[in-house]
């Protein structure tokens, strides 16, 4: 898929092939903190719950690490998607790498940080068919939107043309659209397979982890534009202490479980230390 989408971006304005690379290195380091730690920790509880038929058990795991992930990858995504800009000008603009690119990369990081969810939502759901030893649905579900992805490609790119914007965001946009139908496939075929993932534990974890996420959201938007004269570096690294603290501030008046298991979790290490 990024081989089609560098295809396709060659002919495009000049530097869509490197901010694709850019903006992709961007989103992908975010999910691989995010999911990729989550899923490699779960993967041996999905295995030995399969292999010693706890189906309920596997169900109950599987939900907590995707109401897990949620609370995460959600914030993450709201977050990349409003510091775009100051982000890639904070790690990238020296040199000849100047104001316009800036603006290409951070176009691509807006509709590929619009896909960290389905990034990580997939992640987990992969490992526990890998741990039901079946690789062959992965990549089936895998090929079929690899295939959607290059038709999106091709489809979004021309649209955004239409609309005056730069089509290299179609690009990431398909990638982002085709991974979360991909996420989506996966998580009905494990939902039948399971008889249920606990979908209203998982919408409980989802919905104020959205609310708190809204309301980070808004006090990041606050502070970009009262601090716009700002440097880029500044902007950023407050950025990410304003958000981390609100959204965290936002779970506890959510009164979300979660955050007291981290709590407590941490006070019983430091009584420990």
């Amino acid at each position: 898929n990024f081989w089609v989408n560098i295809r396709l971006a060659s002919d495009m304005v000049a530097g869509s092939v490197a901010s694709l690379g850019y903006g992709f290195s961007l989103m992908i380091m975010a999910q691989a903190a995010i999911a990729q730690s989550v899923a490699i920790a779960a993967m041996p509880t999905f295995s030995a719950q399969h292999a010693l038929g706890q189906n309920d058990a596997m169900r109950a795991s599987l939900a907590s690490s995707l109401r897990g992930i949620l609370f995460m990858a959600i914030p993450a995504s709201v977050g990349l998607i409003l510091l775009r800009v100051p982000l890639v000008s904070f790690l990238f603009q020296r040199g000849k790498f100047d104001e316009h690119d800036v603006q290409l990369t951070a176009w691509a990081l807006l509709w590929y940080a619009a896909g960290i969810v389905g990034h990580s939502v997939m992640e987990i759901l992969t490992r526990a068919f890998y741990a039901q030893h079946d690789t062959k649905t992965p990549v089936i579900i895998g090929t079929i939107a690899m295939g959607l992805n290059v038709v999106f490609s091709i489809a979004f790119a021309k649209v955004f043309e239409s609309l005056g914007w730069f089509p290299h965001g179609g690009l990431a946009l398909a990638n982002s659209f085709a991974t979360a139908l991909e996420a989506t496939a996966l998580f009905i075929v494990m939902r039948k397979r399971l008889n249920g993932i606990e979908g209203g534990h998982i919408l409980r974890g989802a919905i104020p982890s959205t609310v708190a996420a809204l309301v980070m959201g808004l006090c990041i938007y606050g502070w970009l534009y009262f601090g716009s004269n700002f440097s880029a570096w500044i902007l950023t690294l407050a950025s990410v202490v304003i958000g981390g603290g609100v959204y965290v501030a936002a779970l506890f008046v959510l009164r979300v479980p979660e955050l007291t298991y981290i709590t407590n979790g941490v006070m019983r290490r430091l009584k420990r230390n």
